[in-house]
């Protein structure tokens, strides 16, 4: 009887190495499945893991692009003001410049008896010390006559002592 017993067993063992064999063939096709879509899912986190270091760059890349844009309009802003106020300046001094009376032939403006040319620095108050009037007389006789912005070659006319 021990012969059958052996024999049963060794049939029982067979069997389930056998099936062992075909469970074991399954299990590593499923691992290598498995190991396909592993990859695949690492290939994916690879490149979202560039995609999203590109964009961080790009990022920065238009912060400073901005940066650099919006200092470059202060800087023209700052030279427009510039020129906008030396245009500013042109456009006053044109409109205050004087026009001197000169006789014919360029020779510089000769004051008549009761006249006086303006020179280089002087100021109403200087004039009327000079000449012994009084500055409200000096105004009285020229009413036409701005007196914070005379002009070198200016007449004025003088008051009668």
């Amino acid at each position: 009887m021990l012969p059958v017993g052996g024999i049963i067993v060794g049939v029982i063992a067979l069997l389930l190495g056998g099936y062992s064999a075909i469970k074991l063939s399954s299990v590593n096709k499923a691992l290598a499945a498995h190991e396909e879509r592993l990859a695949r899912v690492d290939a994916v986190e690879s490149q979202a893991a560039t995609s999203a270091a590109s964009a961080e760059k790009a990022a920065r890349d238009v912060n400073a692009l901005s940066r650099s844009t919006q200092d470059a309009f202060n800087q023209v802003a700052a030279e427009l003001g510039n020129l906008r106020a030396g245009i500013t300046k042109l456009e006053e001094s044109a409109k205050a410049a004087p026009v001197a009376t000169r006789s014919t032939g360029g020779a510089p403006a000769v004051a008549g008896p009761d006249e006086y040319i303006i020179k280089s620095g002087d100021t109403g108050a200087k004039i009327a010390r000079e000449k012994g009037v009084s500055l409200a007389d000096l105004q009285a006789v020229n009413p036409g006559v701005n007196w914070t912005r005379l002009a070198v070659g200016q007449k004025i006319k003088l008051p009668k002592k």
